[in-house]
């Protein structure tokens, strides 16, 4: 005859799956932040595209310079949402295989170890796309600027 899960058990495999489930709390807010920052590069592109085909000389190439630099933020970002997206999927099959472990009685210890490592290697990358993003962001906020902005200058 099988034996079912006690009780027991099961709230065990519940504390157990409290802090993976804070930390796709946490991705979320990744991949929220990821989102909007690729809604405001859409709509700079399309604003950058609009304004090319009636600029030309010196004008034209910052915007062409900055269009580059959109680009790249873009894919920066698409690299940081499909990272953080597969970040919370282990980190659901990590909780998935905790519960199969108490419902089943089996161990699948280096299975969870492994896959939460796999999230934590996704979760870095994740980050490192998003700082990468944020440098870009800055690099394009003084593009065209011939010298940094001046107070003393200002009406």
């Amino acid at each position: 005859m099988p034996s079912f899960p006690s009780i027991t058990d099961i709230s065990q495999a519940i504390q157990l799956s409290i802090a993976p489930v804070f930390l796709l709390v946490g991705i979320a807010g990744f991949i929220n932040a990821f989102v909007a920052r690729l809604s405001r590069v859409v709509d700079r592109i399309r604003a950058l595209e609009h304004h090319l085909l009636e600029s030309q000389g010196p004008s034209r190439v910052n915007a062409l310079r900055e269009l580059a630099i959109l680009d790249r933020r873009a894919q920066l970002v698409n690299i940081g949402i499909t990272l953080g997206i597969t970040t919370a999927l282990l980190v659901c099959t990590v909780i998935v295989t905790v519960f199969i472990e108490a419902f089943l009685g089996v161990s699948h210890a280096m299975l969870i170890g492994g896959l939460f490592m796999a999230a934590m290697f996704s979760l870095i990358g994740t980050l490192l796309a998003f700082l990468r993003e944020v440098f870009l962001a800055i690099r394009s906020i003084t593009l065209g600027r011939s010298r940094p902005w001046n107070l003393e200058d200002s009406p």
